[in-house]
């Protein structure tokens, strides 16, 4: 049997792998998970939109070799089946040469490692010229240091810096590259702030990773709220898959109530909270997937709230059919089968905290003011009558009046806004929050217990169960000093 080796074009084939699909945010995540993995503690991204406009990512993990540059420089250098480190971020060799020449049509890498200093270059116009696959390569490391940014890492002694040149792409269609590069880099900066946002905050286990765009600062932008006092964490579930352990971490966020407007954008951004729902996959707690449920479950309103952290190790990417960019994955169907468990309790815990004002008083102990009522033709909401603001009100009204106060209920739950309630929660807008001062509490807890009377033991169990009565469950703390000073008035 005959053999032909056949060697892809130099200048088609690059040309072709220019339209991989990456945006400018993933390339830029894409080098940066290279700086990761050579242990870089801090990476910089410098960006020159005038004269001869460039952009560099620079950072200080440990460098190459002129032959590890050499290789590093290779289309698939490395092997997607290849054992990787468990912390290496790479997956198939490409990403350094495919996420750069996407956005530029020089690539040049400069590194420094043990006192050496190496650079070699992609110029597509040189590979078209020769029409092969050739390399630029420095004569003198005059030449080298003459590059932008260079002198940083000889001063630290190790690192790397990538420079694209001639953005060809970037330029397209733009009438000033200035003001594009720099709309473009605000979203690398929100890209950046989320992907990275474990590394960025220094997560326990990995340290934390410095990150400046033209020296201002990367702050991570966490899509769990995980720090805010009323984000609900549900308890973590893991299961192994082929001898790799996969973790599985729900969130329920604070109600859109609790949130000042900084943290609603934290939460959903220009795309709202119903679009940011859903699993959160990281491999090596690096963002690759966000805000889907892999058809497990609908997107929906009351589920909005829902968001599920997934880890996942690089050991299983032949599973999850990771693409190129690291940008997007499929789970197999093990991993489905376990997830799924999931989705169920978190989505309706999700539930429950838009639908909390309106259950039954016997479902979790507190009298609430609205009874959430299931029946036949469906669901409504009716004032409860339980509720010792209304039934001490009740008793204290002669037959005429309680006729009077029982139209005025009806009246209140037949006209109830649901209509607007549901579009007003829809469009993701902060509503004012109908905070009680603790003089009206005092007034409202004053007024009840008049009217309980001289009924016996009837004032002493209202003050002793005060704190399950709404609103004053929602302020236990007030509450509290308000029933001290209460009884020791008495």
């Amino acid at each position: 049997m005959a053999e032909l080796a056949l060697t892809p074009y130099a200048p088609a084939f690059i040309e072709s792998m220019r339209a991989v699909g990456y945006s400018l945010e993933a390339a830029v995540a894409d080098l940066i998970d290279n700086s990761i993995s050579a242990g870089a503690t801090l990476v910089r991204v410098q960006f020159r939109p005038f004269d001869d406009p460039y952009v560099a990512i620079i950072d200080n993990g440990e460098g190459m070799g002129p032959d590890e540059l050499t290789e590093a420089m290779r289309h698939g250098g490395r092997s997607p089946l290849e054992v990787r480190s468990p912390h290496d971020l790479g997956r198939f060799g490409l990403g350094l040469k495919t996420a750069s020449l996407s956005q530029c049509r020089r690539l040049i890498v400069v590194s420094q490692k043990d006192g050496r200093l190496s650079a070699r270059c992609w110029d597509l116009d040189l590979v078209a010229q020769r029409e092969a696959w050739v390399l630029w390569v420095p004569d003198t490391e005059a030449e080298i240091m003459a590059l932008p940014h260079v002198g940083e890492i000889v001063e630290q002694g190790r690192g790397t810096v990538v420079l694209w040149q001639d953005l060809d792409r970037l330029a397209a269609g733009e009438a000033s590259v200035e003001q594009a590069l720099g709309e473009k880099m605000d979203r690398v900066r929100d890209h950046l702030a989320l992907v990275f946002h474990r590394y960025l905050s220094g997560e326990p286990g990995i340290g934390r990773l410095g990150m400046e765009i033209n020296d201002n600062p990367v702050l991570h932008l966490d899509p769990f709220l995980s720090l805010h006092k009323a984000t609900q964490p549900l308890y973590e579930d893991v299961f192994e898959v082929e001898g790799s352990e996969i973790r599985v971490q729900p969130y329920i966020l604070p109600h859109i109530s609790k949130l000042s407007r900084d943290e609603l954008k934290l939460a959903g951004g220009e795309e709202g909270l119903r679009r940011n729902q859903g699993f959160y996959v990281y491999r090596n707690r690096r963002l690759i997937i966000r805000g889907t449920w892999f058809r497990l479950a609908r997107a929906e309103e009351l589920t909005k709230l829902a968001r599920v952290r997934v880890d996942i190790p690089n050991a299983l990417d032949h599973l999850w059919t990771l693409d190129i960019k690291k940008s997007a994955a499929h789970p197999p169907e093990i991993v489905r089968r376990n997830l799924g468990r999931t989705v169920e309790r978190i989505a309706e815990r999700s539930r429950q905290t838009y639908t909390f004002r309106g259950r039954n008083t016997r479902r979790d102990g507190i009298i609430h003011a609205w009874n959430r009522i299931q029946g036949r033709d469906g669901i409504s909401y009716r004032v409860n009558r339980e509720h010792p603001a209304v039934a001490m009100l009740d008793g204290a009204l002669d037959d005429d009046q309680r006729q009077l106060l029982r139209g005025l209920l009806e009246t209140i739950e037949s006209t109830y806004p649901a209509d607007a309630l549901y579009a007003d929660i829809a469009s993701d807008r902060p509503r004012a929050t109908e905070r009680c001062e603790r003089d009206s509490l005092r007034d409202l807890a004053l007024q009840m217990l008049d009217a309980a009377g001289s009924v016996a033991g009837a004032r002493d169990s209202l003050l002793a169960n005060l704190h399950l009565v709404e609103p004053f469950c929602s302020y236990p703390e007030i509450t509290g000093e308000i029933v001290k000073e209460i009884q020791d008035a008495d």
